[in-house]
């Protein structure tokens, strides 16, 4: 088992691999961000614009999507009291109220 991860770490860190995850982590964000849609919708249009890609470089940015939507759905909530997904609901609970405190970078 552990040679089969030896065998894929060149392939994980290649540089383009790593910019499709930083890519799918930047438009994650902004989807996430944005109040109504949700990491699902996000992917759910990010999957037929990676037919013709590479696997490993597809998959990358899906993950990066997934992992970027999830973090961008805390902003509006704690910022805007609007939560941007719905697992960031509990969110406003603790995020909105240290914003009026004036700590909304810590918060975030």
């Amino acid at each position: 088992m552990i040679d089969a991860i030896w065998s894929a770490l060149p392939h994980v860190l290649d540089p383009m691999n790593l910019f499709a995850v930083f890519l799918g982590t930047v438009a994650g964000l902004v989807v996430g961000a944005l109040p109504g849609l949700t990491v699902t919708t996000g992917i759910a249009v990010l999957i037929p614009l990676t037919f013709g890609l590479d696997p490993l470089f597809a998959l990358g940015m899906m993950a990066g999507m997934y992992n970027g939507g999830s973090y961008g759905g805390a902003i509006p909530a704690i910022l805007l009291r609007v939560p941007g997904t719905p697992a960031s609901v509990a969110t406003i609970l603790d995020g909105y109220e240290m914003t009026k405190q004036g700590k909304a970078a810590y918060a975030l």
